[in-house]
């Protein structure tokens, strides 16, 4: 990004010149700034000088030579002036505050820097410069209009920047959130877990009908919800409880005392809601990375917070074999919540437990397109 000036200086001075300048200035910047050199030192040096500047070969010199150094040095000061300023109030609603800013302390770098450029000048007898106000006015007047010119160029380098960054990041997110809606399409024909559904509901039928019979309504439940479930941004989290209720139900038939789910809510939340499925994913990637035996069982909690959210924690007993998969469905979940405008899903990780917890969402502060 054009603004963000992350340098290493002993990377920086460490590289030829040329690199140094095009590592400090893009080729925008540096492109506005090598336009302006024959238009400002012939004007600023008319100024300083006299006809006496493009009649005079050793003048006509010394004074390029000076303004040459000079205008670098108030380019550099001014844009890190400028760049400051902007990292300072980077957002739109601060534009106002930005610009006020920006133009003041420009002007006054610029009235600093015209002074120098007078008392330099001065400092040399062939040009007959003699440092004063008379001297200093036109400096001054040519180096704001410079500068306008310089704020107007950068803001809208800056601009159009953050407008291509946000443009990278929502298509990044709509991507993410188009990964989840893939992971539950995916889950909504998942040959592996109906395979284990039906085995399970096989060895049922010879040994417990009754219980085989809950298992069918569970699995019922658990496929409606997710053919439903796919079509929508959002559910209430009464919903979201109800499924993942009866989808652990078919988890506890297979795994029995070797996982455990509980639920702690407060009812007066049930109505606020999540992206569906989350709850579901959370318990996934809790069984697919950790260890589960009757001894030694997988826990997961499922709870609201006094502020509002909830939290999954499982404990934490990693599997020593390392599995091959990565966690895209846990970033495809955050991404989501990106893309309806929150940002605070929490992971926390400690030595015996691992935690996520998740923004519960009211429908009707949705920022909708």
């Amino acid at each position: 990004m054009i603004f963000c000036i992350g340098y290493n200086s002993n990377q920086l001075l460490a590289r030829p010149l040329y690199q140094r300048i095009t590592g400090f200035f893009p080729k925008g910047e540096l492109l506005y700034h090598t336009l302006m050199m024959p238009v400002l030192f012939p004007i600023g040096n008319y100024f300083l000088i006299g006809p006496r500047y493009f009649n005079d070969g050793a003048v006509f010199a010394l004074g390029t030579g000076l303004v040459f150094v000079l205008y670098w040095l108030a380019v550099v000061t001014l844009t890190l002036v400028i760049r400051w300023v902007i990292r300072r109030f980077p957002n739109a609603r601060q534009a106002t505050l930005r610009i006020l800013t920006m133009l003041v302390l420009v002007g006054g770098v610029t009235a600093l820097l015209a002074l120098l450029v007078v008392f330099v000048f001065s400092r040399f007898p062939l040009l007959g410069t003699q440092f004063g106000w008379n001297a200093v006015r036109p400096i001054l007047i040519l180096g704001l209009v410079f500068d306008l010119f310089l704020c107007i160029m950068l803001t809208v380098f800056y601009t159009y920047n953050q407008w291509h960054k946000d443009q990278t990041e929502n298509e990044q997110l709509r991507q993410a959130a188009l990964q989840h809606q893939l992971d539950a399409l995916k889950m909504q024909i998942n040959p592996h877990f109906l395979f284990n559904s039906l085995t399970s509901l096989s060895s049922l039928i010879g040994e417990d009908q009754e219980q085989a019979e809950r298992f069918v309504d569970n699995l019922s439940k658990v496929y409606r919800y997710l053919l439903q479930a796919n079509h929508r941004e959002v559910v209430p989290l009464q919903s979201e409880l109800e499924f993942i209720t009866s989808y652990t139900n078919l988890l506890h038939t297979r795994y029995g005392a070797s996982l455990r789910v509980s639920q702690e809510i407060d009812p007066a939340l049930l109505d606020l809601c999540l992206p569906p499925q989350s709850l579901q994913t959370l318990v996934d990637n809790a069984i697919k990375y950790n260890i589960m035996l009757p001894g030694k069982p997988l826990t997961i909690r499922i709870r609201t917070t006094p502020d509002g959210r909830l939290q999954v924690t499982n404990s934490l007993q990693r599997k020593t074999i390392r599995v091959e998969t990565s966690q895209h469905r846990l970033s495809a979940l955050i991404a989501k919540y990106r893309l309806l405008g929150e940002t605070q899903v929490s992971i926390t990780e400690t030595g015996t437990e691992f935690e996520v917890t998740l923004p519960l969402l009211n429908i009707q502060n949705l920022n909708r397109p």
